[in-house]
């Protein structure tokens, strides 16, 4: 099932970068538009699936842009704004928008915005399942559990995170810094090799459990989890 997508439609650069990376961290994908002429042409071109729409464009403001799409959508609005009276929010609402948060704002607020937005909508947020399995090794990420070979292993947060990040994008290289990112927050200033420690734990646990698939390093870039050609005569132990 494919991610859901948001648009961020916002003339300001950092915020549209600031809420891309956070939504993207939780699975969304992203579209932006940096004024609402734009917003437009890329509602009818990508169909996202929720807009975040600053009032204070250029071109066309936030309420035109929202009174357009309610005219051929119901598509979720959330409008940003950095005016907080009542009757900017009365307003966004009677056009049609779902919900409304004032400038500034914490990215995490907004992310759980989204979501909430989109559980009343009746649309999912991200991809359903949290799981991943392959031949030997099996990943649920809704109660952080870890199967090698049918036995649970007992896997210390963080290192679920990262063997789930990988094993869903199989065959992706990853920089250190990318994972640092994207596993850790892209906030966290640690030292790389921070990185290096979890992949050896965990190789610790995974190496050997199967000729399917391994914890590559590539050398001079980062890591990822390499899914190879089955043999012919291999037998799957598959998930318990």
């Amino acid at each position: 099932m494919p991610n859901s997508k948001i648009m961020v439609a916002d003339d300001d650069s950092n915020i549209c970068e600031l809420l891309r990376l956070y939504l993207e961290k939780e699975g969304f994908d992203t579209v932006l538009a940096e004024n609402g002429a734009l917003a437009l042409e890329l509602f009818d071109r990508e169909k996202p699936d929720l807009i975040l729409l600053d009032i204070m464009m250029p071109q066309l403001d936030g309420w035109q842009v929202c009174r357009e799409i309610r005219k051929k959508s119901q598509c979720p609005i959330i409008m940003l704004t950095a005016k907080g009276e009542v009757f900017d929010k009365v307003l966004g609402l009677e056009l049609g928008a779902d919900d409304y948060v004032v400038k500034p704002f914490e990215a995490k607020e907004v992310v759980a915005r989204v979501k909430a937005v989109m559980r009343r909508s009746g649309i999912q947020s991200e991809k359903k399942s949290k799981e991943v399995s392959y031949d030997g090794l099996y990943i649920n990420m809704e109660n952080y559990e870890l199967r090698v070979r049918g036995q649970q292993v007992d896997t210390p947060p963080k290192e679920m995170e990262l063997i789930y990040h990988l094993a869903s994008n199989p065959n992706r290289v990853y920089t250190r810094d990318q994972l640092l990112d994207e596993v850790w927050g892209f906030e966290y200033y640690g030292d790389s090799r921070t990185v290096d420690v979890h992949v050896k734990r965990l190789r610790e646990k995974l190496d050997g459990v199967s000729d399917q698939w391994t914890l590559k390093t590539v050398w001079g870039v980062g890591y990822k989890f390499e899914l190879r050609e089955p043999s012919p005569n291999a037998a799957s132990d598959g998930k318990a």
